[in-house]
């Protein structure tokens, strides 16, 4: 019954996006009439370079049936591969989608990683845009912004 809905919903999401879209999960409910799409436990997706893992994905459709919002809940892990070529793999306790804009929205502990560039950005909001690569944070609650990143200084 799992590879049913697995089956039935990938190539329900696939039929919505021009891009490959594949999606495992332990079970999913789809609502025609609202759009709404909901895949719960041990949610993987992954989309070209994209990766995408959390308890629980609701992804909103339009009336074109086109993607216009994905919310992932609870254990979120992300992998994002920018235009110009810039890799990130974090975590989060909530991560917000949106293809039209091209943009990650990240909430609760964020943790995200620049892998080619020794980065890192730590705080309770992050925006991360796959276009251009901008990145923009808040930092948590009652802590400020955390950024890491290695300084090469010509030693003499």
């Amino acid at each position: 019954m799992k590879i049913l809905y697995v089956l039935l919903a990938t190539s329900l999401i696939m039929s919505l996006s021009a891009e490959e879209l594949k999606i495992k999960a332990n079970s999913f409910t789809s609502d025609q009439n609202t759009g709404i799409s909901v895949f719960q436990g041990n949610v993987k997706i992954k989309k070209t370079n994209d990766e995408l893992n959390a308890s629980k994905v609701t992804i909103f459709v339009n009336k074109d049936k086109k993607p216009t919002k994905f919310i992932a809940d609870g254990n979120v892990s992300f992998f994002v591969a920018t235009k110009d070529g810039a890799k990130y793999r974090g975590k989060a306790g909530k991560a917000i989608y949106f293809p039209n804009k091209k943009a990650y929205y990240f909430y609760d502990n964020v943790h995200l990683k620049q892998l080619n560039d020794t980065k890192e950005i730590l705080g309770d909001e992050v925006v991360l845009r796959t276009t251009d690569g901008k990145a923009y944070a808040k930092g948590f609650k009652k802590e400020p912004v955390i950024m890491i990143f290695n300084i090469d200084e010509d030693k003499k």
